[in-house]
């Protein structure tokens, strides 16, 4: 029951934050759409602060999985499935309810908070893709995976904040067209 009740709690907290963001969602609206009350809330949560750390933490896999599967699923050689996330990524940004990666707008809300918790979080989530993207790349045949994947990784967030702004996935399609071209430099020859 408790882990229901807290279970409850973070999924309620992941809507709100996500679709309206950190500052603008105060506690008693967590608890009021998790069903719960506020000292139910405090009593699985310490703070606020907590709870936001608890809602990135709680989307750090499912995420990484998401970005594992489409590359597994996508045909094609490492640039073919590089960009295939992108394009993925660009399927999602489509949705209405789409509001961009939800680790880059908590950073942005707490940029003046350097030792809020989700902030480590946050920075963590993105290194465990890009270390996985290294892995990849490396497996499949790149010179440079650690370099190469870095820049993927700068040509996937400034795509999600360009994306934001002026509120068009092509941006990300265009980020995912450069990101293969980057791959496929770095490819190495086939040898004859």
């Amino acid at each position: 029951m408790r882990k229901e009740t807290r279970n409850k709690i973070v999924d309620a907290a992941t809507r709100l934050f996500y679709r309206e963001g950190i500052r603008a969602v105060s506690v008693d609206a967590v608890a009021a759409k998790a069903g719960v009350t506020k000292k139910t809330l405090y009593y699985h949560f310490e703070s606020k602060d907590d709870l936001v750390a608890e809602y990135l933490s709680s989307r750090d896999q499912p995420n990484l999985r998401l970005y594992e599967t489409w590359f597994g699923a996508a045909q094609g050689n490492v640039a073919d499935k590089v960009e295939a996330i992108f394009q993925e990524l660009t399927q999602a940004a489509r949705h209405p309810k789409w509001q961009g990666c939800g680790f880059l707008r908590t950073t942005a809300e707490l940029a003046n908070q350097p030792g809020h918790p989700a902030l480590r979080i946050g920075a963590a989530h993105k290194k465990k893709f890009e270390d996985w993207l290294t892995n990849s790349l490396a497996s499949h045949g790149c010179t440079q995976p650690g370099a190469v994947s870095r820049q993927v990784v700068l040509l996937m967030d400034g795509a999600f904040s360009t994306m934001l702004v002026h509120r068009d996935p092509s941006y990300i399609q265009e980020a995912g067209r450069a990101a293969k071209t980057l791959v496929k430099g770095a490819l190495r020859p086939l040898k004859t």
